[in-house]
């Protein structure tokens, strides 16, 4: 095949706004630090982020922190909406919207689609939106403010193609109980720091859950509806 008949395969990911943008991102999320969590006593700190009735408190104290997925998570999030040809895709802790960034994109190269993502911080519910208007994905996303077991409660897509879960780790299973009628067949989830939920990990891995699910790159529960 001749040079001239080869054709030059981008992405929305790695090409200009996004790839630049995410480059910023990633390192004000490396600087960001938070006194009113630095100062909490290691105990009291996991015990607030563990907890299924503090939770609100300590995402609170914790909205300077970016809390972000990896570099590597967020180029998985991408790989994964595309293999699956995602269309409905919801995301339950936006935080500053890195890993939001990367799903929009994805939608974006499916040829469009609805992102749902859901956040308790006010602040960070903003700079988000932001953040999706810079990269030129905001039309694809539906930003939901306050607590996720009210916000995805109703109004939800007839089917969801994939579920990333990075917010509140205690409420995995409620926030998985909510969008699970809604998950097609061969729908995954991207459940990172997954760990921290063991009541979670304990369903998805049940071979009478109807999923089939698997740890992956250390930090993330990797799981797919099997109907």
């Amino acid at each position: 095949m001749t040079a001239s008949m080869t054709l030059e395969k981008t992405s929305t990911l790695t090409s200009a706004p996004v790839a630049p943008l995410l480059d910023r991102l990633f390192a004000e999320a490396d600087a960001a630090t938070s006194p009113a969590v630095s100062e909490l006593p290691r105990e009291e700190l996991q015990r607030l982020a563990g907890s299924r009735t503090d939770y609100l408190k300590f995402y609170g104290l914790a909205k300077d922190l970016w809390l972000p997925v990896s570099r590597e998570t967020g180029t998985l999030l991408y790989m994964l909406a595309r293999a699956n040809w995602a269309k409905g895709i919801v995301e339950f802790g936006t935080s500053f919207g890195l890993s939001t960034i990367h799903l929009a994109a994805a939608l974006r190269d499916n040829g469009g689609g609805k992102l749902i993502t859901t956040e308790f911080e006010p602040s960070k519910i903003a700079r988000a939106r932001r953040h999706l208007e810079e990269a030129g994905l905001a039309d694809l996303v539906e930003f939901r403010e306050g607590d996720a077991l009210q916000t995805l409660a109703t109004g939800l897509p007839e089917s969801i193609d994939l579920v990333l879960l990075d917010g509140a780790k205690p409420l995995y299973p409620d926030i998985l109980d909510l969008l699970e009628d809604r998950l097609q067949t061969g729908a995954l989830i991207v459940a990172d720091n997954a760990d921290h939920s063991p009541a979670y990990l304990a369903r998805v891995r049940s071979p009478a859950a109807g999923y089939l699910s698997v740890p992956f790159a250390g930090d993330v529960e990797l799981s797919v509806r099997l109907g």
